[in-house]
């Protein structure tokens, strides 16, 4: 054998594995996700708070978190923990982090697939209503960053995210935090707006600020582990 075919076999061969090697370590890459994160080194940039409430309301107890998912699930897997007491009966608790590189004022349309660990029974009863089946999630997106504003001495946000069971232009239900019927430990469940992505536009920078949170009608203790988000773009 020649050694120019020599050599040529074996840059064929080790261009062919790496390759290999990089497709296993990537193996669900897609051009159209935006963004995903199991969370696995850190909080990654979301950052936590609350809206819908009022400055007289005390302890809400509102806590937030980079946390290992609860007992019994898998507890080498990592997550972000928020929890906190819906004293005004319609508290949002939410994520929310700025997203960049996109193309400068154009529009996207978002699918959110959202993990997260859920304690509560869809079909369980509580003060105002139940603590699975009326706390909502929903997910959205904005080209400004959200922010809770003060006024008449009530928090709201300043986004359209509709109310409680209902969406609006900045946000999108995904359904509800139900883990099942009867549930009363901790288990994964996946919502995602898939048959109802949502259109957003982007900034003069190419920015986006994502948001996903939970617009609760039930009067209690709330605390959810969010374990994958991802974005994509349709």
């Amino acid at each position: 054998m020649h050694f120019n075919s020599f050599l040529l076999i074996v840059t064929v061969s080790f261009s062919l594995i790496v390759a290999s090697c990089k497709q296993d370590l990537n193996p669900s890459i897609s051009p159209n996700i935006l963004y995903q994160s199991n969370f696995k080194q850190s909080q990654d940039g979301w950052q936590a708070d609350i809206a819908d409430y009022s400055t007289h309301q005390q302890d809400i107890q509102f806590e937030s978190g980079w946390a290992a998912l609860p007992s019994p699930l898998d507890s080498t897997r990592k997550s972000v923990r928020v929890s906190s007491m819906n004293r005004s009966d319609d508290l949002f608790m939410f994520l929310k982090k700025k997203l960049t590189g996109l193309q400068p004022n154009t529009d996207y349309t978002l699918v959110f697939d959202i993990e997260l660990a859920s304690a509560y029974g869809t079909n369980s009863i509580g003060i105002g209503g139940s603590p699975g089946g009326s706390v909502y999630l929903k997910a959205g997106a904005t080209a400004t960053e959200p922010a809770k504003v003060l006024g008449d001495d009530f928090y709201t946000i300043n986004l359209d995210k509709g109310n409680q069971s209902t969406g609006g232009k900045d946000a999108v239900l995904l359904g509800n935090i139900g883990a099942g019927d009867d549930v009363t430990s901790y288990k994964l469940i996946t919502r995602s707006n898939v048959e109802s992505p949502l259109t957003v536009r982007t900034n003069a920078q190419g920015e986006l600020w994502l948001i996903v949170g939970t617009d609760s009608g039930y009067e209690g203790l709330t605390t959810l582990y969010y374990s994958n988000i991802k974005i994509t773009a349709k």
